[in-house]
């Protein structure tokens, strides 16, 4: 009850750079939604095929993972933090603001590097002021965050919906040989010599290439829109940074934010678990991963040791693999044949897995202080599979195909922290656990979207779903490794359950 009090004077005391940080991630959840939506949209406009969109989507996980590095230049002082993060928020709105006016999809590419730079700037340096301020205490509102990436990841596609293009469209002829012209916008139009049937629907649309233009003004409105939305929050941050005297214009003054709250704090008793959990491995994720994986941490340490780390990153590597691109081509699956759902009613399954993933991480608060983060694992990852498999198996009903959206949001809503969870604790918190399953989950959102653009280009849309079938498998196998090799880790015992609970609640804070 004490700490409910302290906690939450904590947050009176600061609640406008709290309020400020979860904005700015507001502003990633925005940023990171809305490519799946308006990607036929966008290929209309930039006049590609879907592996060369799929480049977009690679460029801006690419740069997500530099701007995560790049973030932790900015992190010696509040100012640097906040003109980090007032660029970065700015910087969207801007991105937003463009995307329109590109018609190449290698300007577009590099417009999303730019969002993708600053969104990874925004994910390291929000989340280390939290740390800064609420130190211990800062499990529950680095939590908050993740509902406002949801949030954010809700809205981009219901902004974008009402625009969206119930037509389809063909690349250019001009760039076009005899080969790729045959290559239409929608997957199951791909295969094949061009058909009776087709041909009219290729007559229709040759003449109407300036319409594509207007596809592209009609979704331009949903992405000004959000540029609309989002300028708020780099408001909010120049707001913040005027009254801590920041700005050229203000008087100087020292800058400390929690110059009251860390006097508040040292005049309390400490509590007994305050040794450990404000020991620096308690917020992992924050070094570099080159400083972390030194030669010297690594002395007498057994085999076992990076075979945890490594299968552990390869059981990330499937599953944020999964989440990017399920989110990513959901959409353009579902209004291929056979289930050829309207773009407009397809438009609302990427809010309804981001839905279902924000709900997810929601439950899976109270539920970790109870359940073992290897058994959550299990659970998530066998759901995924079996998600995969029953959607493979109805394939052509379109009222599972939304059901097994949700199903699939609530499977990989909380694999990523109960995997740091797990493998930290197995490792009794010494290596570079969270370095390396952070960088790998990063490195699997780049090239499972990219992979599974081409297959389905290549292949047809049924490959979509084949390849989550086989993606979720391999997840499986590698967590099956996984626990094989902590059973041959000498360091068997495990750290207490309130370690867990406390890892489990701090870690959920690095899912995406």
């Amino acid at each position: 009850m004490g700490c409910d009090v302290r906690v939450s004077g904590l947050l009176r005391r600061n609640l406008q750079p709290t309020l400020t940080y979860w904005s700015v991630f507001f502003s990633f959840g925005l940023c990171i939604a809305f490519l799946g939506p308006t990607l036929l949209d966008l290929r209309c406009q930039t006049r590609s095929s879907l592996p060369e969109i799929s480049w977009v989507f690679f460029s801006q996980q690419l740069c997500l993972l530099l701007g995560s590095a790049l973030g932790g230049v900015f992190k010696r002082t509040l100012a640097q933090s906040l003109w980090a993060l007032f660029t970065s928020s700015l910087a969207i709105s801007l991105v937003f603001a463009t995307i329109p006016f590109c018609r190449d999809v290698k300007v577009l590419a590099s417009v999303m590097a730019l969002a993708g730079l600053a969104m990874g700037c925004i994910d390291t340096v929000a989340n280390m002021q939290l740390v800064k301020i609420y130190q211990k205490d800062s499990a529950v509102f680095l939590q908050v965050l993740h509902f406002f990436v949801g949030f954010g990841a809700l809205l981009s596609p219901l902004i974008a919906d009402p625009f969206l293009s119930e037509t389809n469209c063909l690349p250019a002829n001009s760039t076009a040989n005899a080969t790729s012209s045959s290559h239409l916008f929608h997957a199951s139009r791909v295969l094949g010599r061009q058909h009776p049937e087709a041909q009219p629907w290729s007559n229709r649309t040759l003449p109407g290439l300036p319409s594509q233009d207007g596809a592209g003004t009609r979704v331009s409105y949903a992405f000004w829109i959000m540029a609309l939305i989002n300028l708020p929050v780099p408001l909010a941050v120049l707001y913040l940074l005027s009254k801590e005297r920041l700005l050229a214009c203000c008087p100087q003054r020292r800058p400390l934010l929690l110059s009251a709250d860390e006097l508040t704090l040292e005049t309390q008793p400490p509590e007994k678990e305050d040794a450990s959990s404000l020991s620096p491995k308690f917020h992992p994720g924050h070094e570099d991963l080159f400083s972390c994986c030194q030669r010297k941490n690594f002395r007498g340490v057994p085999s076992s040791f990076f075979a945890i780390h490594i299968t552990a990153a390869l059981v990330l590597f499937m599953t944020d693999g999964l989440t990017g691109a399920y989110s990513a081509f959901v959409y353009s699956y579902a209004v291929e044949k056979p289930l050829s759902v309207g773009h407009k009613v397809a438009g609302y399954l990427p809010s309804l897995f981001w839905g279902f993933i924000t709900l997810g991480r929601l439950i899976s608060i109270p539920v970790s202080s109870r359940v073992k983060p290897a058994t959550m694992v299990f659970i998530n990852v066998v759901g995924v599979v079996a998600t995969f498999l029953a959607l493979l198996v109805f394939s052509r009903n379109v009222v599972f195909l939304f059901v097994g959206t949700a199903s699939l949001g609530l499977s990989l809503s909380s694999t990523f922290p109960s995997m740091l969870a797990y493998t930290e604790d197995v490792l009794q918190y010494r290596g570079c656990a969270t370095t390396v399953l952070v960088t790998g989950a990063g490195v699997g959102e780049m090239v499972l979207q990219m992979l599974v653009g081409s297959i389905f280009q290549a292949q047809g849309s049924y490959s979509f779903l084949v390849c989550g079938v086989i993606f979720g498998g391999l997840a499986f196998t590698f967590y099956i490794l996984l626990l094989f090799f902590h059973r041959m880790h000498p360091g068997l015992s495990s750290g207490p359950t309130r370690d867990k609970a406390l890892g489990m609640e701090s870690l959920e804070s690095y899912q995406r």
